[in-house]
């Protein structure tokens, strides 16, 4: 089985530049409304493992895309940690019992995999239903932003309970991030084993910290992420997304990951001169380009492709998921113009 997204991870030779997109599988569609509507709501729709596959194949179905991706959430690990996950609408993820004290963060328990079984599932009835047709992304959120959601109890702009614990008793925050990634590596492990060909880890907020607290809270866990899983898994792919973190991109691309997912904050070209003879690069359109009109979203596909010079290692993605309110109609000229302008 040969495919293009893998070839380009592995800097080997590719027909055309692939592309998937991050949130590929969501609220833009109608049809996912409608999936997500019948299962009455949202982590019902993650735990159901026919429905995650129903919409993780509905863009498939839609669009000419070279990979799709597990449907499913970041915060499950700490749903199955027993912190009590739930969404309000309009305001995002929250939980009832965020982690305050080190005996909440001594009790959590480490090995959660069997109250994940539902992702395994969905992993491989998706992997089932694909075949052929296209690799499967599995995927997992950062310690780093795994545990700010579990500290401050949803989503932040300012992280001042994560950040005055970094600060005021750093070893209770390492005990919790080595907790989560041996969590992370376990569940990453069992997506491969369940049917994963390519694996994610999304570092949504690791842009939000200097770079000597990026490298010692959230990437070197990441490596711990890449060595645990590559020591069971070493043909299976990974990709490293930290968003806002352009700056610390020869540090990412060190860690012995496959790719390095990109923001539209950088260039393509300058990140490819810094770190592509090391790693493959994903990224990086400006999700707002997805509100422009078509000769526009065909117009900044061919910048971006111009600014990358190698034969292969790119594989093209919005620099962060594609928001809800967009036309469905653009992501088909965006996937279109990908293959017409990049094929061989």
């Amino acid at each position: 089985m040969s495919f293009d997204y893998i070839n380009a991870l592995l800097k080997k030779p590719t027909t055309r530049t692939p592309i998937w997109v991050m949130r590929q599988a969501g609220r833009y569609l109608p049809e996912y409304r409608a999936t997500r509507q019948q299962a009455g709501d949202f982590m019902s729709l993650c735990k159901n493992p026919e429905l995650a596959c129903e919409v993780t194949m509905q863009p498939m179905d839609r669009f000419d895309l070279d990979a799709a991706i597990l449907f499913s959430d970041i915060l499950t690990i700490p749903d199955a940690m027993g912190l009590g996950l739930y969404f309000s609408e309009g305001e995002g993820p929250k939980f009832k019992r965020p982690l305050k004290t080190l005996a909440d963060i001594e009790a959590i328990p480490s090995e959660v995999n069997n109250d994940l079984a539902y992702v395994f599932d969905a992993v491989s009835t998706i992997k089932t239903a694909l075949g052929d047709r296209a690799p499967l992304i599995g995927f997992s959120g950062s310690p780093w932003t795994l545990a700010t959601y579990m500290i401050e109890g949803g989503s932040s702009k300012t992280f001042a309970k994560t950040k005055a614990m970094l600060f005021n008793d750093p070893k209770m925050l390492h005990l919790l991030l080595d907790k989560l990634a041996d969590s992370v590596i376990a569940y990453l492990d069992q997506q491969v084993l369940s049917g994963a060909d390519s694996l994610m880890v999304f570092d949504t907020w690791g842009g939000v910290l200097s770079k000597a607290n990026y490298l010692d809270f959230s990437l070197s866990y990441m490596q711990k992420i890449v060595n645990g899983v590559k020591a069971k898994h070493p043909n299976t792919p990974i990709t490293l997304f930290s968003k806002n973190g352009g700056k610390h991109l020869n540090e990412i691309a060190g860690t012995g990951c496959d790719g390095v997912g990109i923001d539209w904050t950088v260039e393509l070209g300058d990140v490819e001169r810094q770190i592509g003879s090391q790693v493959a690069i994903q990224g990086n359109l400006d999700p707002a380009v997805m509100y422009a009109t078509p000769e526009i979203i065909r117009a900044e596909v061919k910048k971006v492709l111009s600014q990358f010079k190698g034969d292969t290692g790119h594989i093209f993605n919005l620099g962060h998921g594609i928001t809800p309110d967009v036309d469905p109609e653009n992501m088909k000229v965006l996937v279109d113009a990908v293959h017409e302008f990049s094929a061989k």
